[in-house]
């Protein structure tokens, strides 16, 4: 049973890959308060698988992987109908997945053309997902007709622009500079 059990953080993982095209359907459909429900209960499954891997050694190469992307998919496929429907600027969404991309292809490219790589993401990237997390939600909830001051949104619009800027450039930089020194230090491949 434990054997099972042990794939269960995975599991929920999966499920939480697999909502986001019906999250974005939802969104675009016009079904605001259950797309709404929906991100929500992404959002708590992302928090029970996490404490089942940690509370019970759960934890794989697989989840380690498959969990970032979930979370990746369910904030750009949402951003991304949000968009579509004009709850978020489009100029917001090019700007996200624009970093989000130049970030995985840095990711490519350090792994397979300098060294394996090893990375976590930073605490300006931690903020970034946070920040876009709160807007989604908080975009949702106006589309499903809460009040929500045309102000937080504004603002929430704003910080994660910035914050987009900042931490991408973050990781270039970061990154590129590593990459340097594995050059220098002849350890790329």
């Amino acid at each position: 049973m434990t054997t099972v059990l042990r794939h269960l953080p995975n599991t929920i993982t999966v499920a939480r890959i697999l909502a986001c095209p019906l999250l974005a359907w939802l969104i675009i459909a016009d079904q605001a308060r259950t797309a709404l429900w929906l991100a929500v209960a992404v959002g708590i499954s992302d928090v029970v698988d996490g404490f089942l891997a940690r509370r019970f050694n759960w934890q794989s190469r697989l989840g380690g992987l498959l969990d970032p992307i979930a979370d990746k998919l369910f904030l750009v496929s949402a951003m991304i109908a949000l968009g579509v429907t004009g709850a978020l600027p489009a100029w917001l969404i090019v700007l996200v997945v624009v970093r989000d991309l130049v970030i995985v292809g840095g990711a490519f490219v350090y792994h397979y053309r300098v060294e394996t790589l090893n990375a976590a993401p930073s605490v300006l990237g931690k903020l970034n997902t946070l920040l876009q997390v709160a807007l989604v939600l908080t975009a949702l909830a106006s589309q499903a007709g809460v009040p929500v001051p045309a102000w937080l949104l504004a603002a929430l619009v704003v910080a994660v622009a910035l914050l987009a800027v900042v931490s991408g450039g973050q990781y270039v930089l970061v990154w590129s500079a590593r990459a340097r020194a594995a050059w220098r230090n002849g350890r790329s491949s």
